[in-house]
């Protein structure tokens, strides 16, 4: 029998950075370099990135984590646990050891009504923006289909221009 004995992982796993997600998810760390996301700490004047109502969204794991802006793991948990390469091909063991599947509730801790922003937050429309998965998703369904495709046999429809 095996048996895993995690205490408070999601919560209290380290992360890895950013760099580390790279390796695996090159489509998702691009998308993610593009978005405001990785630059939110540098849209703060020098005053306001000292101002921590300011920096609990802008660059809100600098204090704990030393993770500048809004990271992978800002949205996803500290990576610690579910970061290995094994953990990440099961999705179930990787979301029981820390994995987070990102949701409303949680985007609108920065993203409410108190936020400076001036334009309203439509939840829907901001994940269009921060879509990562879509490309990762699609070269991933390439691989799939080159591994179940022989050398002699066409390439598949999708893969057709």
């Amino acid at each position: 029998m095996l048996t895993f004995a995690f205490q408070g992982t999601s919560g209290a796993a380290d992360f890895v950075g950013p760099d580390s997600c790279k390796g695996c998810h090159p489509e998702a760390y691009e998308a993610w370099m593009q978005s405001k996301h990785a630059r939110a700490e540098n849209s703060l004047s020098e005053q306001q990135q000292k101002d921590g109502r300011c920096v609990s969204c802008h660059s809100p794991d600098q204090a704990t984590q030393t993770m500048a802006s809004v990271t992978c793991e800002t949205c996803h948990g500290g990576g610690q646990y579910y970061s290995p390469e094994y953990v990440m091909k099961d999705s179930e063991l990787a979301r029981l050891v820390g994995l987070v599947d990102p949701s409303e509730r949680q985007c609108r801790s920065c993203h409410d009504a108190s936020s400076p922003s001036l334009r309203p937050f439509d939840f829907k429309e901001s994940l269009k923006a921060i879509d990562h998965w879509s490309a990762e998703r699609a070269r991933r369904a390439g691989r799939a289909d080159a591994s179940t495709t022989s050398s002699t046999a066409p390439p598949p429809a999708s893969a057709k221009k």
